[in-house]
């Protein structure tokens, strides 16, 4: 979404694509190109869902929820720990790293096998990343804290 002041349509740079050039995108009431309508109608069934989730407020809430429980879990291991400061976690994505690297490559067949994907932390950082966004409910995370608390038993 562009909210564009009308002084500064017709302004646009030589060159600049049409899709840039507010002037022809304003002509044509925003349709200069045919819409991604599959992207808006996905775009309306997540909007729908939130909704029914209880709007942006409750999602909110569960969201806090969610990374407080994991960031908890990982906070009182002896094997995992997290980097990052207190003030600057992200609720969307949480790292961890395990205390023994060497554990790494077996922690991430069994969660495999447990049925946890995309566990592997970023390719420059290393470690682990969970990906905990709005439709991870929040069944799945207490699942992962369980796998977590059992592979810490076992290794």
């Amino acid at each position: 979404v562009v909210i564009v002041r009308d002084d500064l349509i017709g302004k646009a740079q030589k060159g600049l694509p049409d899709i840039f050039n507010y002037e022809k995108q304003a002509n044509q009431e925003s349709m200069l190109n045919t819409p991604a309508s599959y992207t808006w109608y996905l775009v309306g069934l997540v909007l729908q869902w939130l909704k029914a989730q209880g709007g942006i407020a409750a999602i909110e809430q569960i969201n806090q929820r969610k990374a407080a429980k994991l960031y908890a879990a990982i906070d009182q291991s002896g094997l995992y720990s997290n980097p990052v400061a207190v003030a600057d976690r992200s609720r969307m994505n949480v790292p961890f790293i395990l205390a023994d690297n060497e554990l790494d490559k077996a922690f991430l067949a069994t969660a495999k096998e447990q049925g946890f994907l995309s566990l592997k932390g970023h390719r420059s950082v290393g470690g682990m990343r969970a990906s905990i966004y709005n439709a991870m409910p929040e069944s799945g995370i207490d699942a992962l804290i369980q796998f977590m608390a059992e592979f810490e038993r076992t290794h």
